[in-house]
């Protein structure tokens, strides 16, 4: 008999190696690694009913993939965000749990597998512009 966190590393890194083998475009690879890293801090903030639906919002293949692939994970194929929108209190903090325990391994296996960092924080389609590092001597100056 597995634990709960055993079915879902097994379950998670099934579904990451799979999104290596069979997404063929890179961006839409990292759109899926970087979401994998962010849903978490946004579940956090959000709650997990508007998380998904701001996921069940975008229309890369990366993020539609992430949302499936936690949804079979957690046991809720297909109808994980509704089922967030319409549980009661009790059932909805059970699975926002379950959520956040099966991202923690969707995480672990995007840096693994997919190479994610786990400083990417944004859209991959948002272009970084280095800061520039100001001395503690040059600060003071002025």
């Amino acid at each position: 008999m597995k634990t709960r966190d055993q079915e879902y590393a097994s379950d998670a890194v099934q579904k990451v190696l799979d999104v290596k083998k069979n997404l063929n475009d890179v961006v839409e690879r990292n759109r899926y690694g970087s979401m994998a890293h962010q849903l978490p801090i946004l579940i956090r903030t959000a709650g997990l009913a508007q998380a998904l639906a701001f996921l069940e919002t975008r229309e890369s293949k990366g993020h539609r993939q992430l949302l499936e692939d936690l949804a079979a994970t957690v046991g809720l194929p297909g109808t994980l965000p509704r089922e967030a929108r319409t549980l009661p209190l009790n059932e909805y903090m059970h699975l926002t749990r379950q959520v956040m325990a099966a991202l923690l391994w969707y995480k672990r296996f995007a840096q693994s597998i997919l190479d994610i960092k786990s400083n990417v924080g944004r859209d991959v389609n948002v272009v970084s512009v280095p800061q520039t590092q100001t001395s503690n001597t040059e600060a003071n100056k002025g």
